[in-house]
């Protein structure tokens, strides 16, 4: 059995299929520094001990997902792969070794990136894009509310969470979409959805803080991504493509996550 190691940097918010599953993207790097897709993982049923965080390493068994086109998209070699965590990169020396694996190669023009996701021959599908300048943070109301037939489903597949109270509840769909809108070193001006599982998870928190109220809970949200990430960190996308829209929407592309050291402050010597 060959493992392979990978640094995970992507996690996104779980969303519902239409064959009616829990589907959570994983990705990251290998230690040459190359993007690996993980798909499918039932993050939420593996033990604890398989829980990985971002930045951890893990060890899996994997083989190309042959139902998915995308050069990237591996999966577990069975349902029951062992998963092991074999270490983390912390954020010491303002993310230094993080950014040796993750800023290998990085994409400054969208249209460049689009074009490689088209190109049968390179079908690029992950990568590292800085945007030149960040213009806003939004979010827009979306569904509050999962389909109910594959709610339905779920339930019969044995896919949720218990709660305290005995009951199975599938995790909370979120009612906005919150979106970056920035331009690249073309001027190309871009809006992208962030699926980031981290994004979802500051939002709910937040409205917790807040006793539910939604609009104070979207301005945290934007605190953070646009007042600090945007304005005072060296920030980057991790951006993805989805399958079904990869070769058929004219940007494939949305946020899979972000990478965010401190801006470093350059000296000039006289």
């Amino acid at each position: 059995m060959a493992l392979t190691k990978v640094l995970i940097t992507v996690k996104t918010y779980p969303t519902l299929s239409a064959k009616y599953d829990e589907l959570v993207c994983t990705a990251g790097f290998r230690e040459d520094g190359t993007w690996i897709r993980i798909f499918p993982v039932p993050f939420r049923k593996r033990s604890y001990h398989e829980q990985y965080k971002k930045y951890d390493w893990i060890e899996v068994d994997l083989v190309k997902n042959d139902s998915d086109f995308r050069v990237e998209s591996y999966r577990p070699y069975s349902h029951d792969s062992e998963i092991k965590i074999a270490g983390h990169i912390n954020t010491d020396r303002n993310w230094e070794e993080r950014k040796k694996v993750c800023l290998g190669k990085i994409y400054y023009n969208l249209s460049e990136l689009i074009a490689e996701a088209k190109d049968k021959n390179i079908s690029t599908s992950l990568a590292v894009f800085k945007p030149t300048t960040i213009i806003d943070f939004t979010a827009e109301p979306t569904e509050r509310e999962w389909d109910r037939d594959k709610l339905a489903r779920l339930s019969q597949l044995n896919l949720f969470e218990t709660n305290i109270d005995g009951k199975f509840e599938v995790v909370k769909k979120l009612p906005y979409k919150f979106s970056f809108v920035f331009t690249d070193n073309q001027g190309k001006r871009s809006q992208l959805m962030i699926e980031d599982w981290e994004t979802g998870q500051l939002f709910w928190n937040c409205v917790a803080r807040h006793e539910g109220d939604e609009a104070k809970a979207i301005a945290d949200v934007r605190k953070k991504y646009f007042d600090d990430f945007a304005q005072t960190k060296d920030l980057h996308f991790f951006l993805g493509t989805t399958q079904q829209y990869h070769n058929v929407a004219p940007n494939p592309f949305i946020i899979i996550g972000t990478f965010h050291p401190k801006k470093e402050i350059q000296t000039q010597l006289f």
